[in-house]
């Protein structure tokens, strides 16, 4: 084996590594997925596809959660919609260190991003700017994701099925738990402070909107609060 193939295993297989609290974090979300996805009416083809295709936990699971609202499908795709620009953010964040990337690389890394892996990677190219195969690491990371994922939603769809109620265990506390592990560590400036202290406000104010519109609420007034402060940070820091 080449040193240069030897490195890439090794990113791989450290980006796996790094992400295995994450994991843990994600499955007893996954589980509760397949099965509320399928007290929703989604055949098991559908849900299956829908991990397999679209890959976004939360989006997914809000999706199927206004599914069991019985709400409309256009109102179904804004909300997901809203939910899933975060990672712009995400994207813009990882841009400058994943720039020379072909797009056989940008694609699938693009496709695999999720809340946990932006978490684990960020940490990994500010700790270690410039590391070679880096994206590697980012690959691995994400791969543990996407196939953690596929095989809990199997385990959710089917235990759902044995397990009446299961969808009522609250299962999705744990996944709470893990998107604050993600947002603490990342909270380091003032506007990320001011941005995540709105959209808590404005999601506890807004929480008994109907079809989770107090989510959207929330992150539209969060992401713009946050971008509003860097930007009169910046004006300042030039005066």
């Amino acid at each position: 084996m080449s040193v240069d193939a030897a490195s890439r295993r090794v990113e791989f297989l450290l980006g796996a590594r790094d992400t295995i609290p994450m994991v843990i974090g994600a499955t007893p979300f996954a589980i509760l997925f397949g099965a509320l996805a399928t007290s929703a009416g989604l055949s098991l083809a559908a849900t299956v596809g829908m991990s397999l295709f679209v890959f976004a936990g939360s989006a997914q699971f809000v999706a199927a959660s206004l599914l069991v609202q019985g709400t409309g499908i256009a109102v179904i795709i804004l909300t997901t919609f809203i939910v899933n620009l975060r990672h712009a953010l995400y994207s813009a964040a990882l841009g400058p260190h994943v720039r020379g990337l072909p797009q056989r690389w940008l694609m699938p890394l693009g496709f695999l991003l999720t809340d946990e892996t932006f978490a684990v990677v960020i940490k990994r190219y500010r700790e270690t700017p410039g590391v070679a195969f880096g994206h590697w690491y980012f690959l691995g990371s994400a791969c543990a994701m996407y196939f953690n994922w596929q095989v809990f939603t199997l385990v959710g769809i089917f235990a759902g099925h044995q397990m009446q109620g299961l969808a009522d265990w609250g299962l999705e506390f744990a996944m709470v738990v893990t998107f604050i592990g993600i947002v603490v560590p990342l909270i380091t400036d003032k506007p990320m402070v001011i941005c995540a202290v709105v959209a808590i406000v404005v999601a506890l104010a807004a929480r008994d909107l109907p079809h989770n519109l107090g989510l959207i609420l929330a992150s539209l007034l969060g992401i713009a609060s946050g971008y509003l402060a860097e930007n009169a940070q910046s004006v300042v820091a030039h005066d």
